[in-house]
Order: structure tokens, then sequence, then C-alpha cells
């Protein structure tokens, strides 16, 4: 046990040293940023696939998994406290009409517990929820204003659930979800005089603190179909909730010098009260996902998943005016194959083989163009410690494309790597021998 506790601080303190962002992505300027995925680095190499449950692993997408299952090994008759940790690596090439650019980004993904008690079981944990992290320029070679953007930021949740096994293969469960986190940006306005810009700028920076709670229901059902072949089915839907944003405006006078350091004059605080924008309410929309497949337990699966968000119903005072938004909906589908996962003899029958897909509308529309993505994703997962207690270690990876060119719009095209820990050990089991 004191083992694994060292090997999840290690990994958290690596994680986090090196994370500097979640994304570095322009897309990330609108609304309260990017949506991260909500789930670990096994669903997100199975092309985001997240409907399968079992004993070993962390299911952050389903509360119902909370209540776990047995654990075969243990001759059926235990179920193991689950650990979490990843985070992840992208590196993005940005393309447009005019040119093209590179840039990467790493973050801290999720740190969850997963406890059976009984047909019980609960789980806790924090993950981001979006990410904001852009740098953007408009160029004019004439004396019309010429603008830079900055931002950085985005939402976390800490999360509490609990799960019920309500009969054999079925169980419900219910997230309570506690969102955090701020929003700051910046913009600097250039102005031109005979075609060469002026002394002094204009600075204009925001702050938005956000907090709020919703809630994430679930149901997960799986049954044999014969001697081999195994059912598993999901469903999970977050009602719509409220988002409270306490903002904050700035505006200055600046000077840049040659190296590009911004020196800031006679800053005023904007009386954001006046205008009812001090304190403002965001519109979270409801989410439902739903998915089945069939497979060999311990063996192979494979299964398809779908998922709505209500985003057309996202409202914010910050909107711009050339943006929409839209219900977004996503496909992923996806499996994994272990061959023989009991094997005592040789390691690499273990390993856990990971492949999947995914297609998204992302409920953003910008100059009239929906923003689409695709990935493609493989990982494996790699046993390490005892092999009775099943815990691995998981590597991901995943190529795909997000955005267009067509409009004055920027294409992604991004490699994310993913690395993650799923750590498991017995908790209250008597000794039979002392």
């Amino acid at each position: 046990m004191i083992k694994k506790l060292v090997l999840v601080f290690i990994a958290v303190t690596a994680i986090n040293s090196y994370a500097q962002q979640g994304t570095t992505s322009p897309y990330s300027f609108y609304g309260i940023g990017s949506l991260k995925f909500k789930g670990t680095v096994e669903n997100r190499s199975m092309g985001g696939l997240s409907i399968y449950t079992d004993s070993i692993h962390v299911n952050l997408r389903n509360p119902a998994s909370y209540a776990g299952e047995n654990l075969e090994m243990w001759g059926g008759e235990s179920r193991p406290v689950k650990f979490a940790v990843g985070g992840s690596y992208s590196n993005t090439n940005l393309e447009s009409d005019k040119g093209s650019d590179k840039a990467s980004s790493s973050t801290f993904d999720y740190l969850a517990l997963n406890i059976p008690v009984g047909k019980f079981g609960f789980g806790f944990g924090l993950l981001p929820y979006t990410a904001v992290g852009y740098k953007l320029e408009s160029l004019n070679a004439s004396e019309d204003p010429a603008y830079k953007f900055e931002g950085e930021g985005g939402l976390n949740k800490a999360f509490l659930g609990f799960g019920y096994l309500l009969a054999k293969g079925l169980s419900v469960g219910v997230d309570i979800q506690y969102n955090f986190g701020n929003v700051q940006n910046s913009i600097i306005a250039y102005q031109y005089s005979d075609g060469l810009p002026t002394q002094y700028q204009s600075l204009e920076k925001n702050r938005s603190d956000l907090s709020g709670l919703n809630l994430n229901f679930g149901v997960s059902y799986k049954t044999m179909l014969n001697q081999k072949l195994e059912l598993v089915s999901s469903l999970a839907y977050r009602p719509e909730s409220n988002l409270t944003s306490k903002n904050e405006r700035s505006l200055s006078t600046v000077t840049i010098n040659s190296s590009g350091q911004v020196f800031e004059r006679n800053t005023i605080e904007a009386d954001l009260a006046a205008s009812n924008l001090d304190e403002t309410d965001l519109i979270l929309p409801s989410r439902l996902s739903f998915g089945a497949g069939i497979g060999e337990p311990r063996k192979w699966f494979v299964g398809a998943e779908t998922t709505f968000l209500k985003s057309g119903d996202f409202s914010s005072e910050l909107s711009s005016n050339n943006t929409a938004y839209e219900d977004a909906y996503s496909l992923s589908i996806g499996g994994f194959y272990i061959p023989q996962y009991s094997s005592f003899s040789s390691y690499w029958k273990r390993v856990v083989y990971r492949a999947g897909f995914r297609t998204e509308e992302t409920g953003l529309n910008i100059n009239n163009e929906s923003i689409k993505e695709f990935g493609i994703s493989f990982g494996i997962g790699i046993p390490v410690g005892d092999a009775r207690l099943l815990s691995n270690a998981n590597l991901g990876f995943e190529i795909g494309q997000r955005g267009t060119k067509n409009s004055n719009l920027i294409q992604e095209n991004f490699i994310n790597f993913q690395l993650s820990l799923s750590l498991n050990d017995r908790w209250f089991n008597k000794r039979k021998y002392d």
C-alpha cells in the first residue's frame, strides 16, 4: 500500500511540474474554454469509449461504476480499492489560409479514488472540465487598430459520487460535482499613425471567477448472453445547471519596448456593477450519453457510445457577435484485447491492447462554420506490481483534427500522448493467517 501511494505521489508531482496549461487551441477563446475529456487514458485509447466497467479500473463518466464488482482472481469475494491518476501532452500544428504555426501543451488530467463497501461504493477526485490557453494576433498594415489576444485558465471539477449494486450486473449511481476556476484574458489594441504604431497603446484585462454545483446520474447493466459472450450497456445523464461568474475588468494605457515587455500606466477599474455585469450567470448544458457493446470477459470487448450535449442552451454575456452555439454530438467506437489476463508465466500476455476512433460536432459555430473534430487512438495497459492485483500503467496515443480553414478560421492537426497509473489494492479484508 505504501509503495503504491508513493507511486501516486510521484506521478502527481511529475505531471504537475510539467503541466503548464491545458490547451493551446485558438478555439478556447470562446465561452469558458475548450471542453476537456472527462475520462481516463483507458477510455481515450478506445476512441473515448467509456461504457465498459470492471473491477480494476476507475470510470469517471458513469457513477454507477463506483458500486464495483468482485475480482474473480481473489475467489470472487473481494472488491479492490482503485486509484487513478493521469496526464497528457499535446502537439498541434495550426494552419490557416495565411500561414501555419506549431504549439504544444501538457496537462494534469485527473486524480480519483474508488472505494467499494458491500453493495455500496463511493468515489471522489479532481479533474479539469474546460481549458483556456491561446495567444492570437491580428496584423494590419493600415491605420486601423490591430489586436493581440491572450487567455489562460479554465474550469475544474471536484466530485464525490455514490454507487449501489441493485442486482447482479445492474448498478446505479450519482455524482455531486463542484465546479470552480477562473478565466483570464487580455486585449491590446495597437493604434497606428502614418502606418506606424503610436507610442501608447490600450490594454483591457478581464477576469471571471466561476463556481457552481451540478449532478450526474448513471446506470450500468451487464449480462452474459451465453457461456462466453457478455453484453455491456451504460447510460449517464447530467441535467442543466448554472454557474456563477464574478467578473472584473481593468483598462490601461501601455507602452511596449523592443523586447515585447508591456508597461501599464493609468490603470482604471471598470464599474461593471453599473451595467449589471459584475456578477452573471452561465448555463451549463445538459448531457446524455449511452452505449452498448459485447465481448468475452477479461479477453476482448468492442462497443459504441453516443453523446448529446445541449450546448445550444449555453449562454454568456461575454459571447462574441460572430459566435453561435449549437447542440453538440459525438460518436465513439472502440475496444480492447487481452491475450491472457491471468498468465503468470508470460508478462506480455497480460498486456491490454486498445484502439478506437471518434467523431464530434463540438457545438461551436464561428463565422457560420460548425467546428468539427475527429480522432483515431491507440493504447496499451502494462501490468505493474503484484500480478494478482492487476494494477497497470496505461499509455495512449491519438491523432486527429479540429476546425477548418474556411471563413478565415484555423485548422488544428494534433497528436496527443497520455500516461496514467491505475492501481488496485485490498482494504477491509481480514487476514486468514497471522
